[in-house]
Protein backbone atom coordinates (compact mmCIF):
# COMPACT_ATOMS: atom_id res chain seq x y z
CA UNK A 1 0.00 0.00 0.00
CA UNK A 2 2.73 2.23 0.71
CA UNK A 3 4.00 2.33 -3.24
CA UNK A 4 1.07 4.00 -3.91
CA UNK A 5 1.28 7.13 -2.32
CA UNK A 6 3.98 9.77 -3.05
CA UNK A 7 3.42 12.97 -1.08
CA UNK A 8 3.66 13.20 2.41
CA UNK A 9 1.58 16.13 4.61
CA UNK A 10 4.89 17.61 5.12
CA UNK A 11 5.70 18.40 1.46
CA UNK A 12 4.74 21.96 0.14
CA UNK A 13 1.10 22.01 -0.81
CA UNK A 14 0.25 23.30 -4.52
CA UNK A 15 -0.81 26.75 -3.57
CA UNK A 16 2.84 27.38 -2.23
CA UNK A 17 4.30 26.64 1.30
CA UNK A 18 5.43 29.03 4.03
CA UNK A 19 3.81 29.77 7.58
CA UNK A 20 0.12 30.19 5.52
CA UNK A 21 -0.13 26.97 4.48
CA UNK A 22 0.21 26.11 8.18
CA UNK A 23 -1.89 27.93 9.92
CA UNK A 24 -4.68 27.73 7.30
CA UNK A 25 -4.18 23.83 6.88
CA UNK A 26 -7.19 22.12 7.61
CA UNK A 27 -4.99 18.51 7.32
CA UNK A 28 -5.80 17.24 10.71
CA UNK A 29 -1.89 16.18 10.63
CA UNK A 30 -0.71 19.21 10.14
CA UNK A 31 -2.88 21.05 12.95
CA UNK A 32 -1.77 18.27 15.08
CA UNK A 33 1.98 19.78 14.48
CA UNK A 34 0.72 23.57 14.77
CA UNK A 35 -0.56 21.83 18.41
CA UNK A 36 2.33 20.08 19.41
CA UNK A 37 5.10 22.89 18.38
CA UNK A 38 2.68 25.59 20.93
CA UNK A 39 1.95 23.46 23.50
CA UNK A 40 5.62 22.12 24.18
CA UNK A 41 6.36 25.25 23.98
CA UNK A 42 4.41 26.74 26.70
CA UNK A 43 5.94 23.15 28.54
CA UNK A 44 8.93 24.52 28.89
CA UNK A 45 8.53 27.83 29.87
CA UNK A 46 6.28 26.45 32.34
CA UNK A 47 9.07 23.51 33.90
CA UNK A 48 11.43 26.90 33.62
CA UNK A 49 9.35 28.68 36.16
CA UNK A 50 8.79 25.80 37.99
CA UNK A 51 12.82 25.78 38.48
CA UNK A 52 12.80 29.39 39.53
CA UNK A 53 9.97 28.00 42.04
CA UNK A 54 12.63 25.51 43.72
CA UNK A 55 15.75 28.00 43.57
CA UNK A 56 13.56 30.01 45.73
CA UNK A 57 12.83 27.24 48.16
CA UNK A 58 16.60 25.65 48.13
CA UNK A 59 16.48 27.62 51.69
CA UNK A 60 14.07 29.03 54.48
CA UNK A 61 13.35 32.90 53.80
CA UNK A 62 13.95 35.01 51.00
CA UNK A 63 16.61 33.81 48.41
CA UNK A 64 15.74 35.33 44.92
CA UNK A 65 12.51 36.73 45.29
CA UNK A 66 9.96 38.67 47.36
CA UNK A 67 6.72 36.77 48.87
CA UNK A 68 4.34 38.32 46.00
CA UNK A 69 6.65 37.24 42.85
CA UNK A 70 6.46 33.58 44.59
CA UNK A 71 2.69 33.47 44.41
CA UNK A 72 2.53 34.72 40.86
CA UNK A 73 5.03 32.15 39.65
CA UNK A 74 3.41 29.12 41.35
CA UNK A 75 0.18 31.05 39.45
CA UNK A 76 1.88 30.93 36.74
CA UNK A 77 3.29 27.78 36.63
CA UNK A 78 -0.17 25.69 37.35
CA UNK A 79 -2.26 28.21 34.64
CA UNK A 80 0.49 26.94 31.64
CA UNK A 81 0.61 23.67 33.06
CA UNK A 82 -2.81 23.01 33.07
CA UNK A 83 -4.65 24.69 30.86
CA UNK A 84 -2.25 25.37 28.42
CA UNK A 85 -0.52 22.54 28.22
CA UNK A 86 -1.50 18.85 30.10
CA UNK A 87 -5.31 19.29 29.54
CA UNK A 88 -5.34 20.26 25.57
CA UNK A 89 -1.79 18.75 24.77
CA UNK A 90 -2.92 15.28 24.93
CA UNK A 91 -5.95 14.92 22.67
CA UNK A 92 -5.16 17.95 20.22
CA UNK A 93 -1.42 16.42 19.46
CA UNK A 94 -1.48 13.02 19.34
CA UNK A 95 -5.28 11.91 19.33
CA UNK A 96 -5.82 14.64 16.24
CA UNK A 97 -2.48 13.01 14.43
CA UNK A 98 -3.34 9.52 14.53
CA UNK A 99 -7.29 9.32 15.68
CA UNK A 100 -8.63 9.06 12.15
CA UNK A 101 -5.81 6.92 10.65
CA UNK A 102 -6.67 4.45 13.34
CA UNK A 103 -9.96 4.24 12.08
CA UNK A 104 -9.31 4.57 8.61
CA UNK A 105 -10.78 7.70 7.72
CA UNK A 106 -9.01 10.29 5.67
CA UNK A 107 -9.29 13.29 8.28
CA UNK A 108 -11.48 14.20 11.22
CA UNK A 109 -15.27 15.31 10.74
CA UNK A 110 -15.03 18.78 11.02
CA UNK A 111 -11.71 19.79 9.74
CA UNK A 112 -12.45 23.71 9.54
CA UNK A 113 -13.61 23.32 13.18
CA UNK A 114 -10.36 21.32 13.84
CA UNK A 115 -8.49 24.26 13.16
CA UNK A 116 -11.08 26.89 14.76
CA UNK A 117 -9.73 25.10 17.84
CA UNK A 118 -6.16 25.95 17.39
CA UNK A 119 -6.87 29.61 16.78
CA UNK A 120 -9.23 29.70 19.66
CA UNK A 121 -6.36 27.69 21.83
CA UNK A 122 -3.69 30.55 20.71
CA UNK A 123 -5.95 33.32 21.13
CA UNK A 124 -6.83 32.01 24.81
CA UNK A 125 -2.81 31.36 25.51
CA UNK A 126 -2.38 34.85 24.16
CA UNK A 127 -4.49 36.34 26.65
CA UNK A 128 -2.91 34.37 29.31
CA UNK A 129 0.38 35.86 28.09
CA UNK A 130 -1.26 39.59 28.20
CA UNK A 131 -2.13 38.94 31.76
CA UNK A 132 1.00 39.40 33.08
CA UNK A 133 2.11 42.88 31.81
CA UNK A 134 -1.81 44.28 32.04
CA UNK A 135 -3.55 45.13 34.71
CA UNK A 136 -2.65 44.86 38.57
CA UNK A 137 0.18 42.47 37.36
CA UNK A 138 0.47 38.69 36.94
CA UNK A 139 -2.60 36.79 38.98
CA UNK A 140 -1.20 35.18 42.06
CA UNK A 141 -4.55 33.43 43.17
CA UNK A 142 -2.72 29.73 42.28
CA UNK A 143 -4.53 28.01 39.36
CA UNK A 144 -8.00 26.97 40.90
CA UNK A 145 -9.14 31.02 41.72
CA UNK A 146 -10.09 30.29 45.03
CA UNK A 147 -12.47 33.18 46.24
CA UNK A 148 -12.70 35.23 47.86
CA UNK A 149 -9.15 36.00 47.89
CA UNK A 150 -9.49 36.10 43.75
CA UNK A 151 -12.33 38.41 44.25
CA UNK A 152 -10.40 40.89 46.04
CA UNK A 153 -7.27 40.94 44.50
CA UNK A 154 -5.90 44.00 43.23
CA UNK A 155 -4.16 41.75 40.58
CA UNK A 156 -5.08 41.04 36.91
CA UNK A 157 -7.15 37.51 37.76
CA UNK A 158 -10.18 38.94 34.91
CA UNK A 159 -8.09 38.94 32.38
CA UNK A 160 -6.81 35.27 33.37
CA UNK A 161 -9.80 33.69 33.34
CA UNK A 162 -10.88 35.52 30.78
CA UNK A 163 -7.88 33.12 29.00
CA UNK A 164 -9.10 29.97 30.65
CA UNK A 165 -12.62 30.51 29.55
CA UNK A 166 -11.69 31.20 25.99
CA UNK A 167 -9.39 27.68 26.06
CA UNK A 168 -12.19 25.70 27.34
CA UNK A 169 -14.08 26.49 23.98
CA UNK A 170 -10.71 24.80 22.03
CA UNK A 171 -11.38 22.14 24.46
CA UNK A 172 -15.29 21.26 23.52
CA UNK A 173 -14.82 21.51 19.51
CA UNK A 174 -11.87 18.90 19.83
CA UNK A 175 -14.45 17.01 21.60
CA UNK A 176 -17.27 17.10 19.22
CA UNK A 177 -15.00 16.53 16.27
CA UNK A 178 -13.57 13.02 17.71
CA UNK A 179 -16.93 12.32 19.08
CA UNK A 180 -18.48 12.79 15.49
CA UNK A 181 -15.49 11.61 13.75
CA UNK A 182 -15.82 7.88 15.78
CA UNK A 183 -19.41 7.30 14.83
CA UNK A 184 -19.58 8.42 11.37
CA UNK A 185 -15.94 7.63 9.66
CA UNK A 186 -15.12 4.41 10.67
CA UNK A 187 -13.81 2.71 8.05
CA UNK A 188 -16.04 -0.35 6.71
CA UNK A 189 -15.41 -3.42 9.12
CA UNK A 190 -13.96 -1.25 11.99
CA UNK A 191 -17.05 -2.16 14.10
CA UNK A 192 -16.58 -0.73 17.92
CA UNK A 193 -14.60 -3.34 19.10
CA UNK A 194 -12.12 -3.78 16.89
CA UNK A 195 -11.47 0.06 17.52
CA UNK A 196 -7.44 0.77 18.67
CA UNK A 197 -7.80 1.37 22.44
CA UNK A 198 -5.90 4.39 21.48
CA UNK A 199 -9.37 5.11 20.05
CA UNK A 200 -11.34 4.33 23.15
CA UNK A 201 -9.55 6.28 25.62
CA UNK A 202 -10.08 9.78 23.03
CA UNK A 203 -14.00 8.94 22.68
CA UNK A 204 -14.10 8.62 26.70
CA UNK A 205 -12.04 12.11 26.79
CA UNK A 206 -14.30 13.79 24.59
CA UNK A 207 -17.34 13.17 26.44
CA UNK A 208 -15.76 14.72 29.12
CA UNK A 209 -14.35 17.75 27.19
CA UNK A 210 -18.38 17.95 26.38
CA UNK A 211 -20.04 17.64 29.21
CA UNK A 212 -17.70 18.74 31.96
CA UNK A 213 -16.08 22.01 30.45
CA UNK A 214 -19.38 23.76 29.95
CA UNK A 215 -19.31 23.69 34.22
CA UNK A 216 -16.12 25.26 34.30
CA UNK A 217 -17.09 28.73 31.59
CA UNK A 218 -19.98 29.37 33.73
CA UNK A 219 -17.77 29.36 37.03
CA UNK A 220 -15.31 31.40 35.50
CA UNK A 221 -17.93 33.75 33.78
CA UNK A 222 -19.69 34.03 37.51
CA UNK A 223 -15.95 35.11 38.48
CA UNK A 224 -15.37 37.66 36.11
CA UNK A 225 -19.78 39.32 36.72
CA UNK A 226 -18.37 39.42 40.00
CA UNK A 227 -15.06 40.70 39.96
CA UNK A 228 -16.72 43.65 37.56
CA UNK A 229 -19.99 43.91 38.87
CA UNK A 230 -20.02 43.38 42.51
CA UNK A 231 -22.41 40.59 42.19
CA UNK A 232 -22.80 38.72 45.60
CA UNK A 233 -22.18 35.18 44.17
CA UNK A 234 -19.28 33.91 45.68
CA UNK A 235 -17.85 36.80 48.37
CA UNK A 236 -19.40 35.89 52.14
CA UNK A 237 -18.95 39.90 53.04
CA UNK A 238 -21.76 40.36 49.85
CA UNK A 239 -23.86 37.40 50.88
CA UNK A 240 -22.15 35.20 48.72
CA UNK A 241 -21.18 31.49 49.40
CA UNK A 242 -17.24 30.70 48.66
CA UNK A 243 -18.08 26.93 48.80
CA UNK A 244 -20.56 26.82 45.79
CA UNK A 245 -17.19 28.26 43.85
CA UNK A 246 -15.72 25.10 45.38
CA UNK A 247 -17.98 22.86 44.04
CA UNK A 248 -18.28 24.26 40.26
CA UNK A 249 -14.39 24.50 39.90
CA UNK A 250 -14.07 20.95 40.99
CA UNK A 251 -16.84 19.36 39.31
CA UNK A 252 -15.37 20.03 36.34
CA UNK A 253 -11.48 20.07 37.52
CA UNK A 254 -11.76 16.76 38.61
CA UNK A 255 -13.30 14.84 35.24
CA UNK A 256 -10.13 17.47 33.84
CA UNK A 257 -7.88 14.88 35.65
CA UNK A 258 -9.68 12.15 33.56
CA UNK A 259 -8.82 14.80 30.17
CA UNK A 260 -5.23 14.68 31.26
CA UNK A 261 -4.85 10.57 32.16
CA UNK A 262 -7.43 8.95 29.56
CA UNK A 263 -5.49 9.65 26.24
CA UNK A 264 -2.11 8.71 28.07
CA UNK A 265 -3.63 5.12 29.11
CA UNK A 266 -4.46 4.83 25.07
CA UNK A 267 -1.50 4.94 24.33
CA UNK A 268 0.05 2.76 26.81
CA UNK A 269 -2.14 0.55 25.90
CA UNK A 270 -0.81 0.56 22.08
CA UNK A 271 2.84 0.54 22.82
CA UNK A 272 2.51 -2.76 25.13
CA UNK A 273 1.15 -5.48 23.02
CA UNK A 274 3.68 -4.06 20.10
CA UNK A 275 6.50 -4.43 21.86
CA UNK A 276 5.16 -7.63 23.95
CA UNK A 277 4.04 -8.87 20.24
CA UNK A 278 0.79 -10.38 21.79
CA UNK A 279 -2.63 -10.00 21.72
CA UNK A 280 -3.42 -7.14 24.86
CA UNK A 281 -4.91 -8.97 27.60
CA UNK A 282 -8.49 -7.90 28.45
CA UNK A 283 -9.20 -5.93 25.64
CA UNK A 284 -12.91 -5.28 26.31
CA UNK A 285 -12.22 -4.47 29.96
CA UNK A 286 -9.74 -2.35 28.88
CA UNK A 287 -12.01 -0.18 26.57
CA UNK A 288 -14.91 -0.26 28.75
CA UNK A 289 -13.11 1.01 31.72
CA UNK A 290 -12.33 4.06 29.96
CA UNK A 291 -16.11 4.61 30.08
CA UNK A 292 -16.03 4.10 33.34
CA UNK A 293 -13.60 6.42 34.64
CA UNK A 294 -15.34 9.04 32.07
CA UNK A 295 -18.37 8.33 33.90
CA UNK A 296 -17.15 7.83 37.34
CA UNK A 297 -15.07 11.12 37.39
CA UNK A 298 -17.90 13.51 37.16
CA UNK A 299 -19.26 12.32 40.99
CA UNK A 300 -16.25 12.23 42.97
CA UNK A 301 -15.13 15.97 43.30
CA UNK A 302 -16.45 16.49 46.82
CA UNK A 303 -12.84 14.49 48.00
CA UNK A 304 -11.38 17.80 47.43
CA UNK A 305 -13.41 19.51 50.04
CA UNK A 306 -12.95 17.06 52.60
CA UNK A 307 -11.57 19.66 54.67
CA UNK A 308 -13.87 23.06 53.60
CA UNK A 309 -16.78 21.81 55.33
CA UNK A 310 -19.31 19.52 54.39
CA UNK A 311 -22.11 17.10 55.88
CA UNK A 312 -20.61 13.53 57.28
CA UNK A 313 -22.79 12.04 55.24
CA UNK A 314 -21.17 13.74 52.05
CA UNK A 315 -17.97 13.11 53.20
CA UNK A 316 -18.03 9.08 53.37
CA UNK A 317 -20.01 9.39 50.27
CA UNK A 318 -17.49 10.90 48.57
CA UNK A 319 -14.50 8.88 50.14
CA UNK A 320 -16.29 5.51 48.55
CA UNK A 321 -16.70 7.09 45.18
CA UNK A 322 -13.06 7.61 45.54
CA UNK A 323 -12.38 4.27 46.00
CA UNK A 324 -14.29 3.14 43.53
CA UNK A 325 -12.99 5.28 40.32
CA UNK A 326 -9.56 3.48 41.40
CA UNK A 327 -11.40 0.17 40.31
CA UNK A 328 -11.14 0.51 36.49
CA UNK A 329 -7.44 2.31 36.78
CA UNK A 330 -6.62 -1.08 38.27
CA UNK A 331 -7.87 -2.97 35.98
CA UNK A 332 -5.37 -1.39 32.81
CA UNK A 333 -2.83 -1.72 35.39
CA UNK A 334 -3.42 -5.52 35.92
CA UNK A 335 -3.80 -6.17 31.96
CA UNK A 336 -0.97 -4.29 30.80
CA UNK A 337 1.13 -6.32 32.95
CA UNK A 338 -0.65 -9.55 31.90
CA UNK A 339 0.19 -8.37 28.66
CA UNK A 340 3.62 -8.10 29.28
CA UNK A 341 3.56 -11.48 31.39
CA UNK A 342 5.07 -13.93 28.89
CA UNK A 343 5.43 -11.91 25.66
CA UNK A 344 8.72 -11.76 23.07
CA UNK A 345 9.64 -8.34 24.58
CA UNK A 346 11.58 -6.23 23.06
CA UNK A 347 13.22 -2.98 25.47
CA UNK A 348 13.30 0.04 22.99
CA UNK A 349 12.72 3.33 24.17
CA UNK A 350 9.30 3.94 24.26
CA UNK A 351 8.53 0.11 26.38
CA UNK A 352 11.09 1.48 28.91
CA UNK A 353 8.86 4.97 29.42
CA UNK A 354 5.84 2.65 29.29
CA UNK A 355 7.40 0.53 32.67
CA UNK A 356 8.52 3.91 34.19
CA UNK A 357 4.41 4.99 33.47
CA UNK A 358 3.16 2.38 35.43
CA UNK A 359 5.52 2.80 38.26
CA UNK A 360 5.12 6.18 38.85
CA UNK A 361 1.14 6.27 38.02
CA UNK A 362 0.98 3.56 40.45
CA UNK A 363 2.52 5.43 43.55
CA UNK A 364 0.66 8.21 42.50
CA UNK A 365 -2.50 6.12 42.15
CA UNK A 366 -1.96 4.74 45.90
CA UNK A 367 -1.41 8.05 47.33
CA UNK A 368 -3.97 9.16 46.26
CA UNK A 369 -6.12 6.72 47.81
CA UNK A 370 -4.50 7.99 50.89
CA UNK A 371 -6.43 10.71 50.64
CA UNK A 372 -9.87 9.68 49.73
CA UNK A 373 -9.27 7.63 53.13
CA UNK A 374 -11.24 10.80 55.39
CA UNK A 375 -9.02 10.26 58.33
CA UNK A 376 -5.99 10.22 56.47
CA UNK A 377 -7.04 13.11 54.11
CA UNK A 378 -7.36 15.48 57.40
CA UNK A 379 -4.00 15.13 57.97
CA UNK A 380 -2.91 15.60 54.54
CA UNK A 381 -5.00 17.87 52.90
CA UNK A 382 -3.36 20.95 51.77
CA UNK A 383 0.44 19.78 52.38
CA UNK A 384 2.83 19.33 50.05
CA UNK A 385 1.99 15.58 49.87
CA UNK A 386 -0.89 16.46 47.46
CA UNK A 387 1.63 18.37 45.37
CA UNK A 388 3.89 15.41 45.35
CA UNK A 389 0.85 12.65 44.72
CA UNK A 390 -0.61 15.37 41.84
CA UNK A 391 2.69 15.34 40.03
CA UNK A 392 3.14 11.44 40.49
CA UNK A 393 -0.30 11.69 38.51
CA UNK A 394 0.00 14.31 36.00
CA UNK A 395 3.93 14.34 35.27
CA UNK A 396 4.80 10.96 36.55
CA UNK A 397 1.88 9.65 34.88
CA UNK A 398 0.77 11.69 31.76
CA UNK A 399 3.46 13.19 30.44
CA UNK A 400 6.25 10.46 31.16
CA UNK A 401 3.24 8.31 28.92
CA UNK A 402 2.97 11.29 26.04
CA UNK A 403 6.96 11.09 25.71
CA UNK A 404 6.88 7.02 25.32
CA UNK A 405 4.11 7.98 22.73
CA UNK A 406 6.11 10.58 21.30
CA UNK A 407 8.87 8.42 21.03
CA UNK A 408 6.25 5.71 20.06
CA UNK A 409 5.06 7.51 16.78
CA UNK A 410 7.90 9.89 16.21
CA UNK A 411 9.13 7.34 13.01
CA UNK A 412 5.63 7.71 11.60
CA UNK A 413 5.46 11.23 12.05
CA UNK A 414 8.55 13.05 10.81
CA UNK A 415 9.89 9.62 8.63
CA UNK A 416 13.16 10.08 11.00
CA UNK A 417 14.73 7.79 13.71
CA UNK A 418 16.29 8.89 16.84
CA UNK A 419 19.39 8.18 18.62
CA UNK A 420 18.53 5.52 21.43
CA UNK A 421 21.47 6.32 23.07
CA UNK A 422 20.43 9.64 23.73
CA UNK A 423 16.87 8.52 24.90
CA UNK A 424 18.16 6.34 27.43
CA UNK A 425 20.46 8.87 28.95
CA UNK A 426 17.31 11.32 28.75
CA UNK A 427 15.30 9.03 30.82
CA UNK A 428 17.89 8.09 33.37
CA UNK A 429 17.86 11.37 34.08
CA UNK A 430 14.48 12.12 34.44
CA UNK A 431 13.52 8.94 35.96
CA UNK A 432 15.93 9.75 38.99
CA UNK A 433 15.27 13.44 38.95
CA UNK A 434 11.86 13.18 39.13
CA UNK A 435 11.72 10.94 42.45
CA UNK A 436 14.61 12.34 43.94
CA UNK A 437 11.82 15.79 43.24
CA UNK A 438 8.06 14.68 44.22
CA UNK A 439 8.87 11.77 46.60
CA UNK A 440 10.54 14.56 48.62
CA UNK A 441 7.18 16.36 48.78
CA UNK A 442 5.44 13.26 49.75
CA UNK A 443 8.02 12.83 52.86
CA UNK A 444 7.52 17.12 53.53
CA UNK A 445 3.73 16.53 53.13
CA UNK A 446 3.73 14.15 55.60
CA UNK A 447 5.92 15.84 57.78
CA UNK A 448 3.68 18.55 57.64
CA UNK A 449 5.08 21.28 55.12
CA UNK A 450 2.14 23.08 54.01
CA UNK A 451 1.96 23.52 50.15
CA UNK A 452 1.69 26.84 48.48
CA UNK A 453 4.01 28.56 51.17
CA UNK A 454 7.14 31.13 50.12
CA UNK A 455 8.98 29.92 53.20
CA UNK A 456 9.04 27.35 55.57
CA UNK A 457 11.13 26.15 59.01
CA UNK A 458 14.66 24.88 59.34
CA UNK A 459 13.87 21.29 59.69
CA UNK A 460 12.28 20.93 56.26
CA UNK A 461 15.36 22.41 54.56
CA UNK A 462 16.79 19.05 53.50
CA UNK A 463 14.24 17.78 51.42
CA UNK A 464 13.63 21.05 50.20
CA UNK A 465 17.55 21.13 48.66
CA UNK A 466 17.00 17.44 47.27
CA UNK A 467 13.88 18.21 45.84
CA UNK A 468 16.00 20.69 44.29
CA UNK A 469 18.44 19.35 42.71
CA UNK A 470 16.37 16.57 41.85
CA UNK A 471 14.47 19.13 39.74
CA UNK A 472 18.08 20.25 37.76
CA UNK A 473 18.02 16.56 37.26
CA UNK A 474 14.60 16.07 35.89
CA UNK A 475 15.16 19.06 33.70
CA UNK A 476 18.29 18.44 32.28
CA UNK A 477 17.25 15.06 31.24
CA UNK A 478 14.14 16.62 29.06
CA UNK A 479 16.60 19.15 27.30
CA UNK A 480 18.51 15.87 26.30
CA UNK A 481 15.70 14.42 25.20
CA UNK A 482 14.19 17.51 23.08
CA UNK A 483 17.63 17.77 21.63
CA UNK A 484 17.83 14.13 20.56
CA UNK A 485 14.30 14.15 18.79
CA UNK A 486 15.36 18.06 17.14
CA UNK A 487 18.73 15.97 15.84
CA UNK A 488 16.87 13.36 14.42
CA UNK A 489 14.54 15.62 12.60
CA UNK A 490 17.58 17.05 10.92
CA UNK A 491 19.86 14.21 10.46
CA UNK A 492 17.81 10.84 11.60
CA UNK A 493 17.97 8.19 9.57
CA UNK A 494 15.03 7.42 7.03
CA UNK A 495 12.31 5.62 8.90
CA UNK A 496 11.00 2.56 7.63
CA UNK A 497 6.98 3.03 7.32
CA UNK A 498 6.74 0.15 10.50
CA UNK A 499 9.76 -0.07 12.31
CA UNK A 500 8.45 -1.30 15.59
CA UNK A 501 6.66 -3.75 14.41
CA UNK A 502 2.68 -2.75 15.11
CA UNK A 503 -0.25 -4.03 13.81
CA UNK A 504 -2.49 -0.73 13.73
CA UNK A 505 -3.71 1.27 10.68
CA UNK A 506 -1.13 3.47 10.89
CA UNK A 507 1.38 1.74 10.52
CA UNK A 508 0.26 0.24 6.85
CA UNK A 509 1.05 3.80 5.41
CA UNK A 510 4.53 5.81 4.86
CA UNK A 511 6.14 7.40 7.14
CA UNK A 512 5.57 9.92 7.07
CA UNK A 513 1.71 9.64 6.16
CA UNK A 514 0.18 11.08 3.09
CA UNK A 515 -2.25 13.86 3.12
CA UNK A 516 -5.47 11.87 3.31
CA UNK A 517 -4.02 9.20 4.72
CA UNK A 518 -5.29 5.96 2.91
CA UNK A 519 -5.82 5.97 -1.30
CA UNK A 520 -8.26 3.03 -0.74
CA UNK A 521 -10.47 1.72 2.14
CA UNK A 522 -8.03 0.09 4.62
CA UNK A 523 -8.43 -3.86 5.46
CA UNK A 524 -9.27 -3.86 9.09
CA UNK A 525 -9.53 -6.78 10.74
CA UNK A 526 -8.97 -8.00 14.62
CA UNK A 527 -7.42 -5.36 16.71
CA UNK A 528 -4.03 -6.72 18.43
CA UNK A 529 -3.82 -9.75 16.24
CA UNK A 530 -0.04 -10.34 15.98
CA UNK A 531 -0.16 -14.35 14.86
CA UNK A 532 0.04 -12.67 11.07
CA UNK A 533 2.88 -10.41 11.13
CA UNK A 534 3.45 -7.03 10.66
CA UNK A 535 0.92 -4.64 9.58
CA UNK A 536 1.87 -3.76 5.89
Amino acid sequence: MGSEFHASYLDVPPGGGGLKSWIFSTDHKRIAILYLISILAFFFVGAAIGILMRLELIAPGKTLFEPSTYNALFTLHGVIMIFLFVIPGMPAILGNFFLPIMIGAKDVAFPRLNLLSWWIYMAGALLAVASLFTGGGPPDTGWTFYVPYSLRTGTNVTLAVFAAFVLGFSSILTGLNFITTVHRLRAPGMTFFRMPLFVWAHYATAWIQILATPILAITLVLVMAERLFGIGLFDPAKGGDPLLFQHLFWIYSHPAVYIMILPPMGYISEIIPTFAKKRIYGYKAIALSSLAIAFVGYLVWGHHMFTSGMSDTSRWIFSLLTFLVAIPSGVKVFNWVATLYKGSIELEPPLVYVLAFIFLFSIGGLTGLMQGALATDIHLHDTYFVVGHFHYIIFGGAVFAFMAALLYWFPKMTGRMYSKRAVWVALAHQFVGFNMLYFSMLILGMMGMPRRYYDYLPRFQTLHVVATVGSWILVAGLVVLAAALLRALRRGERAPANPWGGVSLEWTIPSPPPEENFSLPPEVGEPYDFSKGPAR
